[in-house]
């Protein structure tokens, strides 16, 4: 019983150590708390990207299915939202330096966002594929063909756009964008030739502009998954977001979102 007990006061010590680490980050209690204090969930999201987020210009509001979802998760806090707008170039900085408790809308879960951030479990899996003018569907069957000398490929700074052009674009002329809802409509006017986003985007878009054409989105070149982003070392914000995902899929809630926004693609 003496070895007993020596070995499991450290190790009730260390639990209590523990447990005292994980209401606090950076010296603070977890959002967790903070946010139910203050009665109010702060949600940033970028506005320019659907079905996931999009901030409409008629009625000044956010709208898609990740919108929904943080108005379903003010729910379960039970508390009010309030959208911060940011920018995919400062979505990492601005998550970090507190201007927003969680960022949501069509984030993707890479190991580059997890080093400094903390992600939540997958809500959807989607892929890159090319979006294009529907007269160019001969002209681009695949990667190869258009990666050629000639060819514009249009993308917006910062993401994973961007970040899949710089690496798998070599001979074609690539072209930025401050805003990703900028990279569409250039494509249709014939601005540039080739929009890459994911799936989902380049389906709603196709759908809304007969100009425009989704080349192969049940065959994406990648597969990624969707999460939501906090700052990193908050335990207890990321299991409640976790068990609110999980239990969200249970009742059929995300089907119900992903039915609404995304349909059959």
């Amino acid at each position: 019983m003496r070895t007993f007990h020596m070995r499991a006061i450290p190790s009730l010590l260390l639990l209590a150590f523990l447990s005292a680490l994980s209401v606090h980050v950076h010296g603070q209690t977890s959002l967790l708390d903070r946010i139910q204090e203050r009665s109010e969930i702060r949600i940033g999201t970028t506005g320019d990207y659907k079905p996931f987020t999009y901030l409409n210009p008629e009625t000044g509001t956010y709208e898609g299915m990740d919108i929904d979802a943080a108005h379903l998760l003010g729910e379960a806090l039970g508390v009010s939202v309030k959208f911060v707008p940011t920018t995919w170039s400062n979505l990492s900085g601005d998550t970090m330096n507190d201007r927003f408790d969680l960022a949501m809308g069509g984030i993707t879960r890479t190991l580059k966002r997890q080093k400094d951030l903390a992600l939540t479990d997958p809500y959807a899996t989607i892929g890159k594929s090319p979006l294009i003018r529907k007269a160019d569907r001969e002209r681009f069957k695949s990667l190869q063909d258009i990666d050629r000398p000639g060819v514009r490929i249009g993308a917006n700074y910062g993401g994973t756009n961007e970040a899949y052009v710089r690496a798998n674009i070599v001979q074609a002329t690539i072209v930025m964008f401050e805003n990703n809802l900028d990279v569409q409509p250039a494509v249709a006017a014939g601005d540039v030739d080739v929009m890459f986003t994911d799936n989902v985007e380049a389906v709603i878009y196709a759908r809304q502009n007969p100009l425009l054409f989704a080349l192969d989105p049940d065959d994406p070149l990648t597969r990624e998954d969707l999460g939501y982003m906090t700052v990193r070392g908050d335990q207890p914000f990321i299991n409640f977001l976790n068990l609110w995902l999980y239990q969200m899929e249970q009742k059929g809630m995300l089907d119900a979102l992903r039915s609404k926004w995304i349909g059959e693609y």
